[in-house]
């Protein structure tokens, strides 16, 4: 019989991670971000105002590859399932994809100098590469994060680290981007995005390495999954905490992607801030998210994590309003405002993607299936799906509401749509997340019972084995 007191020994003793194993983890985002960073919050702006294309064609470039990339999510993570190395499932794919992002990165960014019809082309296929090589280096990251250990708290842990590193990555991305366009490009917009974003990947190389040493995976699976990749589908539908899961990852990322994208607009035309200050207000924005991730441990440890998650989630409904009562002029209190409100919005992220490596536990409990790359690549294809409605949804807007690329007096109604972007949108995304996570049920006590049960069912194997 499996006591409390063996529990404890068992995965929380053994498996308390040290700080150079979670910053290692850490890094493996923060190299993801020294490219998805820059692409959540200026490729509306790079494809708009550098490389000129219209609005609503952005649109339909953004829906189509990321709604093909997100499809794409869950047959790599089935993949990586299957994948059988003295590196383990998930690792050896940091180590193998991360030369081909780079390369993928610059092709990115890089304006040919061609016809119309060549560029709209070349544009498609770009993103559409660099979007596919992200999913084959990205999904087993987040697999690795359900894996590198079983202990929930220590999940959390992982987690914080994880997004406090990403924001540190996306801090610098954010105060250096415009400053290394202008000096690296000498007044060409078009080759100063090209080389600064060539600086960036190769960066994240260098972090994408040191997160392959320096972890490692330690949950194994008590049975191979032995079905087939379209039944393995069929089987993750079954684990319904998964789903809602799943489903919240979309919802969560709606108040990030729509803000984090439209934000750059309403700094540059509502607040009508020049390119310092715009790149000063979007990095004190990042720089609240890393304080942000910080304070996670310190609610959870106090508090269950979905209650917490919940809580903070109704906050900030109302909270997201406040963009309609603040003076946008006023740039102090503006941001002031901006700081809290980052701070306590990224506090609930470490959250959510700790609840994917619990509701993977849940599934092999119930289930008798460990299948961590599904699970974790499902959570991403609802994220891309989100990232392909948010991009498309700002795009759209502004096309709408009669935006004019790089024109500083922009008509009231295109600075009415920003301010809806900024504000009001992301408040019903926070409102949707609170109210479907009221049927999350894996709180801190059923989890413990999951974890007792898990444990009890690998000692008989053990014991069978012998």
């Amino acid at each position: 019989m499996i006591t409390e007191e063996l529990f404890n020994k068992d995965t929380t003793r053994l498996e308390r991670l040290s700080i150079k194993e979670k910053m290692g983890f850490g890094f493996g985002d923060a190299a993801c971000n020294m490219i998805w960073g820059p692409i959540t919050m200026f490729l509306t702006y790079f494809y708009t105002d550098i490389y000129r294309l219209d609005p609503a064609l952005i649109a339909s470039l953004l829906l189509f590859v990321r709604v093909f990339d997100a499809v794409a999510d869950p047959f790599m993570g089935a993949v990586a399932d299957r994948t059988r190395s003295r590196w383990g499932r998930f690792r050896p794919y940091l180590l193998w994809g991360a030369v081909p992002f780079v390369i993928s990165c610059m092709m990115m960014f890089y304006t040919p100098e061609a016809s119309e019809r060549f560029k709209i082309f070349y544009a498609f296929a770009a993103y559409f590469i660099l979007s596919g090589i992200y999913t084959i280096v990205n999904i087993p990251y987040c697999s690795l994060g359900g894996v590198i250990t079983s202990n929930p708290e220590e999940r959390v842990s992982c987690q914080q680290y994880r997004f406090a590193m990403a924001g540190v990555a996306i801090l610098f991305c954010s105060l250096t981007l415009l400053p290394l366009v202008e000096f690296l490009g000498s007044g060409n917009r078009q080759m100063g995005f090209f080389w600064a974003m060539t600086l960036f990947a190769l960066m994240g190389l260098a972090m994408f390495l040191t997160c392959f040493y320096t972890t490692r995976e330690r949950v194994k699976a008590l049975q191979e999954n032995e079905e087939g990749i379209f039944r393995s589908f069929i089987s993750i539908l079954k684990n319904d905490q998964w789903v809602i899961c799943a489903a919240g990852m979309f919802l969560d990322c709606v108040p990030s992607f729509i803000r984090g994208g439209a934000i750059i607009f309403f700094a540059k035309y509502v607040m009508q801030l020049n390119t310092t200050w715009i790149t000063l207000f979007m990095s004190v924005g990042v720089a609240a998210t890393i304080l942000g991730s910080m304070l996670t441990k310190y609610f959870t440890t106090r508090w269950c994590k979905v209650r917490v998650y919940i809580g903070i989630k109704l906050v900030l409904v109302f909270m997201s309003l406040g963009f309609y009562l603040i003076d946008p002029l006023n740039l102090t209190l503006m941001l002031v405002f901006y700081v809290v409100l980052n701070i306590i919005h990224q506090i609930t992220t470490p959250i959510l993607w700790s609840f994917i490596g619990d509701v993977d536990d849940y599934g092999e409990w119930k289930l008798g299936k460990r299948m961590s790359g599904i699970c974790a690549s499902g959570n991403l294809f609802a994220l891309k799906l989100s990232l392909a409605f948010c991009g498309a949804f700002i795009a759209i807007t502004l096309s709408l509401t009669d935006y004019i690329p790089d024109n500083p007096a922009q008509p009231a109604q295109a600075l009415s749509g920003i301010l809806f972007l900024v504000s009001l949108v992301p408040a019903i995304g926070y409102l949707a997340s609170a109210l479907l996570f009221r049927f999350y049920r894996l709180d801190r006590h059923t989890m413990r019972e999951i974890q007792l049960a898990l444990l009890a069912r690998e000692k008989s194997v053990k014991r069978d084995e012998r």
